[in-house]
């Protein structure tokens, strides 16, 4: 894919506020609060793409894994693969943690000759990292994760629901083929 759940900037993606009801215009809403921490060690492996937010750069993509891998220098790898017209694709780039964010947002570069995106983290499963929600602060960009292809239907309304309290405009997400 040309670039994928982690390019944002598109996985720039998303500083702390406080919580924005879906009543309030995006223009004043200010940026969306990320969790208050990420333990990237566990964050790390593969997540499943399952509800996004539509971008030229995953059109007609199904199938969208990005998987995450520590590097000893800090940062991590990324491998985001998918299915378009039938064929495999995949892209590479790497995440770096922003200092004082605990991990909650990233900096993700996909070409070297692009700016970095940012990498957002708006919702995490604490205990069992089985499902996140990621973003950035302009609420271009969303996207569902969990560490399963399929996701419980109960958590992906509650997923749903947070985005609309952050201010995403939740009507347009649309469900990814796995």
């Amino acid at each position: 894919m040309k670039t994928s759940t982690l390019i944002f900037g598109s996985l720039g993606l998303l500083a702390l506020a406080g919580c924005v009801s879906g009543a309030k215009s995006k223009s004043n809403a200010g940026a969306p609060p990320t969790v208050l921490a990420v333990d990237l060690k566990r964050y790390t492996g593969t997540w499943y793409e399952i509800a996004r937010f539509p971008h030229s750069f995953e059109k007609g993509a199904s199938h969208v894994t990005a998987n995450y891998l520590s590097q000893p220098d800090g940062t991590i790898k990324v491998v985001n693969r998918s299915m378009k017209d039938g064929k495999p694709d995949s892209i590479e780039g790497v995440a770096t943690p922003v200092a004082g964010s605990n991990g909650a947002k990233l900096k993700v570069k996909f070409f070297t000759l692009l700016p970095s995106g940012n990498y957002w983290v708006l919702a995490l499963d604490d205990k069992n990292y089985h499902w996140a929600m990621v973003g950035e602060g302009s609420r271009k960009y969303l996207w569902i994760l969990s560490r399963t292809p399929q996701m419980d239907r109960g958590v992906y309304e509650m997923l749903v629901n947070r985005a609309r309290e952050l201010g995403y405009d939740v009507s347009l997400l649309e469900k990814v083929e796995q």
